[in-house]
């Protein structure tokens, strides 16, 4: 269960920042969470105070991904779940979206980047999408967004085999822009964003609108394909398998399906 300090929101200078900030359980993301954050996005879309969005961590760790007690006993099977507010917030966000990185990332930790205008990540920021190890799928279009920016055969290795990868390897995916030392990634990363608020900010907004634009139709249409297919998988046999095997600290055994 989340407390009120598990998602820090403040802002300064019209940027809206949202920070994770659970670090005993390595920022792991409960429903709570989900639902503190897609509130915050949704406020900072329609706040014209507001001009851009910074999403950090607090600690050594963006996320840990789900919380995968809290995920179990509160499955996200339906559009009204907290998670996939949250995802839909995040892709519909008209404002720049903002990222500093540092740490591990995992699943939604890296699948929410691709939804992001500009990422910064420290150079010992580790991403993975480990969703087929979970017996799971790709979740926030990330099987649409992720060969466009990388191409297919290097989504198909991230997303079939679920490597962790540095944020080399991110940069060259496309899903970095840049990248930092430990000390430095959140000061840059906020100096982007403190640079984006002061331009124009209808101009801002259209830009990123058009530079979206033909995503429009098909990410609403990737985002529930995937949600449908990862309702159904979170509870069959495999995910369930998998995420026993995972909070047991054993390998999981796949060869009986």
């Amino acid at each position: 269960m989340a407390n009120a300090n598990d998602v820090l929101i403040s802002q300064q200078n019209r940027v809206m920042s949202i920070a994770w900030n659970r670090p005993e359980k390595k920022n792991a993301l409960t429903q709570q969470m989900y639902a503190d954050a897609a509130a915050a996005l949704r406020q900072a879309d329609a706040d014209a105070a507001v001009r851009v969005v910074f999403l950090t961590g607090r600690a050594d760790c963006f996320t840990a991904g789900n919380d995968l007690a809290d995920f179990l006993h509160h499955p996200a099977t339906g559009a009204d779940s907290p998670v996939v507010q949250f995802l839909m917030a995040i892709a519909q966000c008209r404002k720049p979206i903002v990222a500093a990185v540092n740490g591990a990332a995992v699943g939604v930790g890296t699948t929410m980047l691709l939804h992001c205008d500009l990422v910064v990540a420290a150079a010992s920021a580790r991403f993975s999408l480990p969703f087929a190890k979970l017996g799971l799928c790709p979740e926030g279009a990330s099987s649409y967004l992720l060969p466009q920016l990388a191409g297919y055969q290097r989504a198909a290795e991230l997303l079939l085999l679920g490597d962790a990868f540095d944020a080399q390897t991110a940069r060259e995916c496309g899903l970095v822009n840049r990248i930092a030392g430990a000390d430095d990634y959140q000061t840059l990363g906020r100096e982007l964003a403190e640079r984006l608020a002061l331009l124009p900010p209808d101009s801002v907004r259209t830009t990123k609108a058009l530079l979206k634009r033909g995503q429009q139709g098909v990410l609403t249409d990737t985002l529930q394909a995937e949600f449908d297919q990862f309702g159904r998988m979170l509870q069959g046999p495999e995910a369930k398998e998998a995420m026993q095997a995972f909070m047991e600290r054993r390998p999981a055994d796949f060869s009986q399906f």
